[in-house]
């Protein structure tokens, strides 16, 4: 099903996971890995706006932004040096890219020749913030149609996937990416619906249950009352989850405005990988 799978890479404490985890999906599904660094223009971008709008104009010159760019891409040069030389002890199938534009836009433009996206929770500045959630995660995830898995900051194997269902049509993408995902991983699943209407969270428990039923994984299942976010958070850290699988943004933009989104939330507060599914 993944046959081809990007990585995204920067050289952050989450490029080690991200690498992790694209070996072991590789090896599962036999894929070739599109690995991806971008020399980062954003930070041209911010500089001039600050200069033209700011206090005291500090607009860079053309002899700082050219040697800028050389770094950048010298640091990208060596980030997929790097990655290339695990790939290779690890053998797998694997390509490189480097481009010069926003990490975000190069992911979402890139996307259409893969299956999967692998990408990390926060890049370089998750150092000073550790619920921090990066801007390029945030624009990914809200308007890529593939699936995306986020990496936590750790590496870790996949034994245990927990998927968050509410019978919306991005969780039973989730639903299917996570059956095939367990089936070739090995992992067991716990199935959880979070409603304070037992009979409805039953009701789609069956119908997850229903069409996991062809896989052969071994499965769990559970009814918790709450709010999907907190308690889908909660639950993974109390029973050992690698991963979560949700579909991803399911509510109107207005509800996400004045309650704020649980896709959101998950991410900023899980302790395990998170798999999103539109």
């Amino acid at each position: 099903m993944f046959k081809n799978i990007m990585l995204a890479v920067d050289g952050s404490t989450y490029t080690d996971p991200v690498l992790s985890m694209g070996i072991d999906l590789a090896r599962a599904f036999n894929s070739y890995l599109r690995v991806l660094s971008v020399a980062d223009i954003r930070v041209f971008e911010w500089a001039t706006a600050i200069g033209s709008d700011g206090f005291v104009p500090i607009a860079p010159t053309g002899l700082y932004q050219k040697e800028s760019m050389r770094l950048l891409e010298e640091k990208c040069d060596k980030v997929l040096e790097k990655s290339s030389q695990i790939l290779n002890e690890n053998r797998v199938l694997f390509e490189t890219e480097k481009k010069v534009a926003s990490p975000a836009n190069a992911i979402l433009e890139r996307s259409h020749l893969s299956d999967l996206i692998v990408l990390g929770k926060c890049g370089e500045f998750s150092r000073w913030d550790q619920q921090r959630l990066g801007a390029t995660i945030q624009i990914v995830s809200r308007n890529i149609h593939k699936p995306v898995l986020v990496t936590d900051k750790e590496s870790r194997s996949i034994n245990h996937i927990l998927i968050g269902y509410d019978g919306s049509p991005n969780a039973n993408q989730a639903l299917q990416f996570s059956g095939h995902l367990a089936e070739k991983l090995h992992s067991c699943v716990t199935l959880i619906s979070v409603t304070d209407d037992e009979k409805i969270g039953q009701h789609y428990i069956n119908e997850a249950r229903d069409y996991l039923k062809n896989y052969n994984i071994e499965l769990e299942h559970i009814v918790l009352p709450g709010t999907p976010d907190k308690e889908i958070v909660k639950y993974a850290k109390e029973n050992k989850v690698d991963l979560i699988a949700i579909g991803a943004y399911g509510h109107s933009k207005l509800r996400e405005m004045l309650l704020g989104s649980n896709t959101e939330h998950i991410l900023r507060h899980s302790n395990c990988h998170v798999m999103l599914a539109r």
